[in-house]
């Protein structure tokens, strides 16, 4: 078994499929190894948040997501009454949406197809390696053992990550203390409205249609909250919590799933051990949440795979590749801290003291600017990078305000009358130089290989007075904002970005 891939991925989930797509775009080759035969038929991510939404698009393919999936409007920060708005986040994409983590992966795995990814199921990883100058990876294939040679290595394989221990990468947190069930089963009398959320002294549970007569029950039980993660759940099990809860069982009939799951909450110590990367639950888990354990991988494997493609094609020095933990593990730390927070509000809040904390909370939220902050923090659209990537940035506090910003999906107007949007500029997975007064036009060139840049000149409708005294903003691959370039004339007037203004 050979490969001439440049990169092996470890996992074929939605982290590692999307990382290989990420890499492919930019012409890297990849082989991912799976080690089950066929895609697993349940799903347990039901949701695709507003920024997953936005990556998709920035490479041209959301569209493809938004027909197999159902816009929310609305979230849910741990169950409680409130719902989180997501029509304050300044996106294309202000909700979440509805799609079976299947399907999620049926697609990515199409588009994987279209752009050559080598995907080799039924792959089993037994051994992995490093030295300076690349990694191994050894296992078996239909009885036959393999070994694989490539230039790095990620390990997308989940929890129980193989490529993550025997790099001797610790995976630091706290153990399972609490648990829950999940049934998706049949229902002869569903709740009205098809869906549920509630919580009270003996519980919590939410009901979620998945289709036909097929529902998600998930029930946190206080009576059965210490049963380890283990121990199977039954349908008679799941019928008792649910009628303890709600009052009901809602007629459950022929379960197709039944799992438990916990609050065992971990962060990897390190996302980087040489030529070797982490990302998804090889790098993070916790309480499912939110919906954020998926998206939070999907978008570690964005920052990940264009740097891994720069440095690959010769396009920028190694070094960037210190940015991807630099990056995304204080993510990973707030991830961690959000769904503690939310595991005690929904598994240690039985008494009263717990169930006003809920409701005093719920009542907070229905102040604009904590639902907004908590919406930003759930959809992943508040994140900002704290840094510029690129030396000789202009420096200053008129230039910092954009340092990191992730950008939406801006409509353009170019000088000849056409329209474009923002990500379309950015689908082949190159920088942007986003030119937006014509002083600047030839006059400015980011310290990148011009081979990995495009250059494009265009007004943004609506958004003059935020760009004030801006010239060109360069925009990284995945849509962050590096830095602002200023002009000459508001340098002259006090601006305080004075550094490689455009003249």
């Amino acid at each position: 078994m050979t490969s001439n891939a440049e990169v092996i991925v470890v996992g074929a989930g939605p982290v590692g499929l999307l990382l290989a797509c990420e890499l492919a775009v930019a012409g890297v080759r990849v082989t991912v190894l799976e080690r089950r035969a066929e895609t697993v038929p349940q799903s347990r991510a039901l949701t695709m948040h507003g920024r997953t939404l936005e990556m998709l698009a920035l490479r041209g393919v959301a569209g493809r997501f938004l027909a197999r999936g159902m816009p929310i409007p609305s979230g849910h920060f741990a169950g409680l009454p409130t719902r989180l708005d997501f029509s304050a986040c300044d996106s294309t994409y202000p909700f979440t949406l509805f799609i079976p983590q299947s399907v999620t992966e049926q697609l990515l795995e199409a588009w994987a197809g279209e752009l050559g990814v080598d995907l080799r199921r039924g792959a089993t990883v037994e051994a992995t390696g490093q030295d300076e100058d690349g990694v191994w990876v050894g296992g078996t294939q239909a009885g036959s053992p393999f070994r694989l040679a490539a230039r790095y290595l990620v390990g997308a394989d989940g929890a129980r990550s193989l490529v993550r221990r025997q790099a001797g990468i610790a995976f630091d947190g706290l153990a399972a203390t609490k648990t829950a069930m999940l049934g998706d089963v049949r229902l002869h009398t569903p709740p009205p409205g098809r869906a549920i959320s509630l919580g009270n002294s003996a519980g919590g549970m939410m009901v979620v249609p998945l289709g036909g007569e097929l529902y998600r029950v998930i029930v946190v039980d206080a009576q059965e909250i210490d049963v380890p993660v283990e121990v199977p759940v039954t349908l008679e099990g799941l019928s008792a919590a649910t009628r303890r809860v709600a009052g009901e069982d809602f007629g459950m009939h022929s379960p197709e799933w039944l799992s438990r799951f916990s609050n065992q909450t971990c962060l990897a110590q390190s996302y980087r051990k040489g030529r070797i990367f982490l990302a998804g639950d090889a790098a993070h888990i916790h309480l499912p949440a939110g919906g954020q354990g998926m998206n939070v991988g999907m978008q570690d494997a964005m920052n990940l795979g264009w740097k891994l493609a720069g440095v690959l094609r010769g396009r920028a020095d190694a070094s960037l590749l210190d940015s991807y933990e630099g990056e995304r593990h204080p993510v990973g730390a707030a991830l961690y801290r959000n769904t503690l927070a939310q595991s005690a509000l929904m598994m240690d809040s039985f008494d009263p003291a717990g169930q006003a904390l809920r409701a005093t909370l719920s009542d907070l939220m229905k102040g604009p600017e904590l639902n907004a902050t908590l919406a930003h923090d759930l959809s992943g659209f508040g994140i900002r990078y704290p840094a510029a990537l690129l030396s000789g940035a202009p420096e200053g506090d008129g230039c910092a305000r954009w340092i990191g910003r992730r950008l939406p999906d801006w409509p353009l107007q170019h000088a000849d009358g056409t329209a474009s949007s923002l990500y379309e500029h950015l689908a082949s997975g190159r920088w942007l130089v986003l030119q937006v007064d014509g002083e600047v036009q030839g006059h400015y060139q980011p310290a990148l290989d011009g081979a990995w840049v495009n250059v494009v000149t265009a007004l943004v409708p609506g958004r003059a007075a935020e760009l004030d005294g801006v010239a060109a903003l360069v925009v990284r691959p995945d849509g962050y904002v590096d830095h602002a370039v200023p002009l000459r004339s508001s340098v002259t007037s006090g601006n305080p970005c004075p550094a490689q203004a455009v003249t």
